[in-house]
């Protein structure tokens, strides 16, 4: 049985992170990267529907360590797969990774203090153990998205895909399309297909915020001409999460104010359009994330007649299209489920602490990353009102200073242990309906630091760079003298 120091899982962002925090900040200590798929790059690898893109700018998107060089800020999909690539080949993570391993349990033994780690690989049944277990497999269900059951799908003459899905053989050249959803891959989907569409329809039950921002960033350009590349990438970086925290803490702070010009915006794009109808939602800014339009191109599709946005239900497909519950059908020949993603915590692994099997759900979430009364284990989550790498940063380099201080003081074991009532939120607040729909699956937040999760960067900084690992962490299990006598 193979003996891995840290194990990770999953090399999509949050694995190479780790990768690269491994081997920089614990030198000393083995890893190996288990990746179900055939390939690095997660979410990068995994989506291939038209105009796949990031909605957060590269320069926050991209790792602390690795500046992001490229002209472009909002990246498309197969740029951001291949900085992902360059990452992992540059500092040879990608020889550490296992691919067509996908892990089904792991099981915790504290005479051992090691997990046990069974997976699945490409030859059969793997069986490995780690002193300490990193998921970094995402939030969602990489094998089913969501799609509701919509009544008559059996009936319609043409096709239905899921952008999770997408068929590499799907020709939609001068035909109706219409997207279901007002998402960030709706709105993505829509202008990149309008160019070859007869027409296209963004069909929405209600809307969602949308903001234009140019697609480059000119002062970031000009800096990478005149200052050193890191330098140039620190300083637009810091500028961007600086902004982005300033806009959140506005939105929610004077929501009203807020909603007024991000209306106004989208009046300056559509001066003809009904944005009371279709683009005024129900809910205040940053309720839910808010869908990135770069350089506008969705406005532009709208303005010059390629795309559409109609707001109403559905009430059933029909052979021809979609009928809507106001009596109008709108014509098909391509159907597009962009309804969402199906969230999974931590790939449905089934976790066990001295044979005891854990209900995640049950557990209170320790700086946003690890769980009441599970040792040794962290997972990687992103923010929800930022881009997913900042946190991932932090978590990895928290990771490592956890490692290293468990060496230090001989001990094998960290556990987060609540010394008092710490009170239980939701791990999320956010209104969005794929987070409403998995949130009892997921743990509580506390209502307290270190358990209250911030959707905040700097103080997440300065509490997992610069903060105590003593805090509510409980350090055990002494290394047995006959290995120190070995060492």
């Amino acid at each position: 049985m193979e003996h891995i120091d840290v194990l990770v899982v999953g090399a999509g962002i949050s694995g190479i992170g780790a990768g690269y925090y491994l081997q920089t900040m614990c030198p000393d200590r083995s890893y190996a990267i288990l990746e179900g798929r055939a390939a690095l790059g997660g979410t990068w690898d995994l989506f291939r529907y038209p105009g796949i893109r990031s909605d957060s700018d590269m320069y926050t998107l991209g790792y602390a360590f690795k500046p992001w060089t490229e002209a472009k800020a909002i990246a498309d999909g197969p740029n951001i797969l291949n900085y992902l690539q360059r990452t992992a080949a540059e500092y040879g993570i990608d020889k550490q990774i296992r691919y067509n391993h996908h892990v089904k349990s792991a099981a915790w033994s504290t005479d051992e203090a090691c997990w046990t780690v069974e997976a699945t690989g490409p030859d059969g049944p793997v069986t490995m153990t780690c002193n300490f277990l990193f998921m970094c497999s995402g939030y969602y269900n990489y094998a089913k998205g969501y799609s509701p059951e919509f009544a008559g799908a059996e009936d319609f003459k043409g096709r239905i895909v899921h952008p999770q899905f997408w068929p590499a053989d799907l020709d939609y050249t001068d035909k109706n399309v219409v997207v279901i959803g007002s998402g960030a891959t709706a709105v993505t989907l829509v202008p990149a297909m309008a160019p070859k569409t007869k027409h296209i329809t963004m069909l929405q039950r209600s809307p969602t915020y949308i903001v234009a921002r140019p697609g480059e960033d000119a002062m970031a350009n000009w800096m990478r001409g005149k200052l050193p590349s890191k330098m140039a990438y620190g300083i637009t970086r810091w500028r961007n999460v600086l902004l982005g925290m300033l806009f959140f803490k506005m939105a929610r702070g004077k929501p009203e104010k807020t909603k007024e010009r991000l209306l106004n915006m989208v009046r300056e794009e559509l001066p003809d359009a009904d944005i009371e109808t279709h683009f005024t939602p129900r809910y205040n800014p940053w309720d839910q994330r808010l869908c990135l339009v770069p350089d506008g191109d969705l406005f532009a599709s709208i303005r010059e007649g390629k795309a559409e946005v109609v707001t109403d239900t559905i009430d059933r497909f029909v052979p021809e299209g979609i009928k809507l519950n106001s009596g109008k059908t709108l014509p098909a020949d391509v159907i597009v489920t962009a309804t969402g993603l199906e969230l999974q915590l931590l790939s449905d692994v089934q976790f066990s602490v001295d044979g005891v099997a854990q209900d995640l759900s049950q557990t209170i979430n320790y700086k946003g990353m690890m769980y009441s009364g599970i040792p040794n284990m962290a997972s990687s989550f992103g923010y929800t009102n930022a881009s997913w790498t900042l946190k991932a940063d932090l978590t990895c380099a928290y990771v490592c200073r956890l490692l290293n201080t468990m060496k230090k003081r001989g001990l094998r074991q960290a556990t987060p242990t609540p010394t008092d009532a710490v009170g239980e939120e939701p791990f999320l607040d956010f209104s969005s309906g794929y987070v409403t729909r998995a949130m009892d699956k997921f743990p509580k937040q506390g209502a307290r630091k270190p358990w209250k999760v911030h959707q905040n960067y700097a103080l997440d900084l300065m509490a997992l760079k610069f903060g105590s690992v003593d805090n509510e962490m409980v350090f055990s299990n002494p290394v047995p003298a006959k290995v120190k006598e070995a060492a």
